[in-house]
């Protein structure tokens, strides 16, 4: 009898301490901004664009200053969800178009998944952009327990539709899970992904951990008819900009940021705050010029989004945690965005079986608790045969060969200095009452001395020529943050040594994923929504999920060029 009641207190309280850990596991918040410049938030030293609760996170927080992501919209969503690079699982060329019938490969274990089968509660609130054209790609079937958004590039910020090309008409392209959602239509985008946000904190069951992942539309362009929308009474606050597109950016970034403090103050009141991980970034740098331009800067960085350099591939980041012991930190250690998967696995205690598809990530959680130690020396951005260029660094060198648009390859979006917020007007947006500024008591002189850490200035660099499409370009990244001075000349080993490692990532990358749009797709074809399209055609095979996803497995073990041997005339469009 004595056995038996010492194996059910044993029991009991191996369960309770299960129980425990379970509730101990942190909540995971993980805010994207989309086209996010370097200095369109004000914590890099910028008076431009107030962002004090960004701010107030990044100075009681860890500012990561070597962030890299892929320089692309769809290849950085896939590095984030599957801790991989997009070379190596097909997604490294170029964006999912809306009327392309491809996506991220049904054999990829996603981050959601991960975290859903650790007991989280997992959401995702806005932008998806990994493929919709079967109903498997979309976010329910791939980890996410609800998602509220859309799920192809952008949409107009008002009616949350869509018109990819002359050639379409222009569809619906706003979910509530997976149904067509009308309601939302009226309400600006990022208000109505931020009101998502926080009901979903507020109504979160706090015997799960929270695992939320809020991708914002802003401050990407909408649609070409109308790409720089917000609410009239944002963009009269930042009257003393001079040009009416910036402007409209400020208060584009500016909704992002009330945001971000609704949020905190959710969780505070939630009293899940102090259980917390908040990380945000930018998913690749602003497009000053050309293609879906939004007027965003990443000066003084070199380039912009779709580039090799600097400006493209090095984005705006943040983590705040009380969990972290590190405070006020500006970090110049390495991170790539597919690191998210592994560090934050290990925070939650969540085991990443080596043998399952190895992620390319790294864990770098010891970065984030200390200085010392190591992390990361090797940072790919993009190396592969379909766009004309290589970006890659290792211990502070960077190679870059080749480029898309040379007119983009310089130094953009420089800020006027006499359109900018006095110091005190700064410190008054970052102290205002209802901020979380006005709640962590930092003072000037502490918050002045981490932008200053956190700002970048290479005005004084020696500038020596770099022709990327004539020969490769070499670059001290930790001395040279704005790409200014080519040292090919003076250390060919070195170049060398990195162009044979690039050329070693290219071969082993995997065959593109990329697909021609389907016509098929045109939303006067669906009742003017975007929508799985294919689906339809697939309904009509005998096994129709089965089939889809055993071609799925088995064109992911071959290269591009057995893939097109085994290749069934017809089958194409499945």
């Amino acid at each position: 009898m004595m056995k038996r009641s010492c194996l059910v207190t044993l029991w009991l309280l191996w369960f309770g301490a299960a129980a425990n850990t379970q509730q101990e596991r942190p909540n995971i918040v993980i805010i994207v901004a989309d086209d996010l410049g370097w200095n369109d938030v004000s914590f890099h030293g910028s008076n431009q664009i107030p962002t004090p609760n960004i701010d107030a996170l990044a100075y009681d927080g860890i500012i990561l200053n070597r962030h890299y992501v892929p320089p692309l919209c769809t290849p950085s969503r896939a590095s984030l969800m599957s801790g991989k690079h997009p070379m190596n699982i097909g997604m490294q060329d170029h964006v999912i178009i809306s009327d392309e019938p491809w996506g991220l490969g049904l054999d990829q274990k996603l981050m959601p998944q991960y975290f859903q089968e650790a007991g989280y509660r997992t959401h995702l609130v806005g932008k998806w952009h990994l493929g919709f054209f079967r109903r498997a790609y979309t976010p329910t079937y791939r980890g996410f327990d609800t998602h509220f958004g859309y799920l192809g590039p952008y949409i107009d910020y008002w009616d949350h539709s869509l018109q990819m090309n002359e050639t379409s008409a222009r569809g619906l392209d706003m979910r509530r899970n997976t149904d067509i959602n009308y309601s939302a239509n009226g309400t600006y985008a990022t208000d109505l992904f931020n009101d998502e946000a926080v009901r979903l904190i507020d109504s979160h069951n706090k015997s799960q951990p929270l695992f939320l992942v809020l991708t914002h539309l802003a401050p990407h362009t909408g649609n070409e008819d109308d790409p720089m929308q917000a609410p009239a009474d944002e963009i009269a606050k930042f009257d003393y900009i001079q040009d009416p597109k910036r402007r409209t950016l400020a208060a584009m970034v500016s909704r992002i940021d009330t945001g971000v403090g609704r949020i905190y103050k959710s969780l505070e009141e939630r009293r899940m705050l102090n259980n917390t991980i908040i990380l945000f970034y930018a998913d690749n740098g602003a497009p000053t010029l050309g293609i879906h331009s939004n007027s965003g800067s990443n000066y003084p960085l070199r380039g912009q989004k779709e580039s090799p350099w600097e400006g493209g591939v090095r984005g705006a980041a943040l983590i705040w945690s009380s969990l972290l012991p590190r405070k006020g930190v500006v970090s110049n250690q390495w991170l790539h965005v597919s690191d998210w998967l592994p560090t934050l696995g290990h925070a939650a205690r969540i085991r990443i079986p080596p043998n399952q598809s190895p992620i390319d990530g790294q864990n770098q959680w010891s970065t984030l608790m200390s200085s010392s130690s190591g992390g990361r020396t090797v940072v790919m951005n993009n190396a592969h045969k379909q766009f004309t260029y290589s970006s890659y660094i290792k211990r502070g060198w960077k190679y870059v060969n080749g480029t898309m648009f040379k007119n983009y390859d310089g130094w953009l979006g420089q800020l006027n200095s006499g359109e900018q917020l006095s110091a005190e007007e700064y410190f008054d947006r970052f102290n205002a009452p209802g901020s979380i500024g006005s709640t962590m008591h930092l003072t000037r002189d502490r918050v002045e001395s981490i932008r200053s850490q956190a700002s970048l200035e290479c005005t004084d660099m020696e500038e020596t020529s770099c022709q990327p499409l004539v020969r490769p370009c070499l670059f001290n990244i930790v001395e040279d943050p704005c790409e200014r001075n080519n040292q090919a000349d003076q250390y060919p080993d070195i170049l060398r040594d990195l162009e044979h490692e690039v050329n070693s990532y290219r071969k082993l990358g995997a065959a593109s994923r990329k697909r021609p749009s389907d016509s098929r797709a045109d939303p006067a074809l669906h009742n003017f929504t975007w929508t799985w399209w294919q689906d339809e055609l697939n309904s009509q095979l005998p096994f129709p999920g089965a089939f889809q996803n055993l071609m799925e497995y088995l064109m992911s073990l071959f290269s591009k060029d057995q893939a097109k041997m085994l290749a069934v005339p017809g089958c194409e469009k499945l």
